[in-house]
């Protein structure tokens, strides 16, 4: 309870003057939280170990949306189908070192973290954004949370797609999905795995397989802006993440940063798949760390939530934007 212990008049005066106070800053200088305007455009931007390519959909001063892909070592061509949203404000799409359009490489000292977490700063400061809401897919939710965790000024919301926080969670629930699949499927990775041979025929048939069911659902449906080829880089996937999505032996095989959701103080759109490997009952529970958050599940959609069932995914982004917004 707050004890009410100064006078009346007192508080009309100190009131008055905040008031003055305000509309003296109001009509002196801009907002500070104001974007500038940002055209339709692309460009190159330096980092550490290259250079790293962004593109722009869509052009105003609304407040943008910045796009992290997955991966490791995929690209940002998913996020073209976000195009409906560029007609009310900007979205903002770029390749991490290493794959897409950005400078490819296979130098595992690039391939930390902290590197990747400062080329999305390297993102807000080129286009000196002041706000912005920050979308992330698979490792790019991971990513998105580092980077709140290191720089969270400016963030104005989150929406994590089809996360990925922790390894040891990952893992358990390919292991559940796994169990599904038919005994000979299930053989085969049992027996690649036990003998660390992942290279085999049978193998990348198991994984066909499983993707078929929770990767991407339905045919590929390329986007009429997805016009030029964008390779991603699969000697970084297999160097941080492994052979598959549901085996891990690269450098995240142990990452764990889940608990830090809790610390999270801007509103949070968590969506995931009907059939997605981020499975909808550990997305849930990553929804409940975050006391201002929200959860979606896109139905008939695997991890490729864009790709199975757009709509429904652009919907839910916009109603999130929207309740902020209004």
């Amino acid at each position: 309870m707050i004890r009410r212990t100064i006078k009346t008049e007192f508080i009309k005066i100190i009131g008055l003057s905040i008031i003055a106070v305000v509309l003296i800053l109001g009509c002196s200088s801009p907002l500070k939280e104001s974007n500038p305007y940002l055209e339709e455009s692309q460009g190159y931007i330096d980092v550490e170990g290259g250079k790293i390519w962004y593109g722009i959909m869509g052009k105003g001063n609304k407040t943008p949306l910045l796009c992290l892909h997955g991966g490791p070592g995929s690209t940002s061509q998913y996020y073209y189908h976000l195009s409906e949203i560029a007609k009310e404000r900007p979205v903002i799409m770029f390749d991490q070192l290493g794959s897409g359009r950005s400078d490819h490489h296979k130098d595992t000292s690039l391939l930390k973290v902290k590197n990747f977490v400062e080329q999305v700063r390297a993102i807000k400061t080129e286009l000196k954004l002041n706000q912005f809401y920050l979308l992330g897919g698979s490792w790019g939710t991971a990513l998105s949370l580092e980077y709140y965790n290191a720089y969270p000024d400016g963030i104005k919301a989150i929406v994590f797609n089809s996360p990925f926080f922790s390894t040891p969670i990952w893992t358990a629930d390919a292991d559940t999905l796994v169990a599904a699949l038919p005994d000979s499927i299930q053989t085969i990775i049992k027996v690649a795995e036990m003998d660390n041979k992942f290279d085999t025929d049978d193998y990348a048939h198991a994984n066909r397989i499983f993707l078929s069911k929770h990767g991407r659902r339905t045919v590929y449906k390329k986007h009429p802006y997805d016009t030029i080829t964008s390779s991603g880089n699969s000697f970084i996937y297999n160097y941080m993440w492994g052979p598959s999505e549901f085996t891990a032996t690269g450098t995240l095989k142990n990452y764990d940063i889940h608990e830090t959701l809790k610390d999270i103080l801007v509103p949070v759109l968590f969506t995931t798949g009907e059939f997605d490997e981020a499975r909808p009952e550990s997305v849930v529970q990553f929804s409940k760390l975050v006391p201002n958050s929200e959860f979606v599940v896109i139905e008939a959609a695997g991890h490729s939530t864009l790709n199975d069932n757009s709509p429904a995914m652009v919907l839910a982004i916009r109603e999130f934007i929207g309740k902020i917004e209004q």
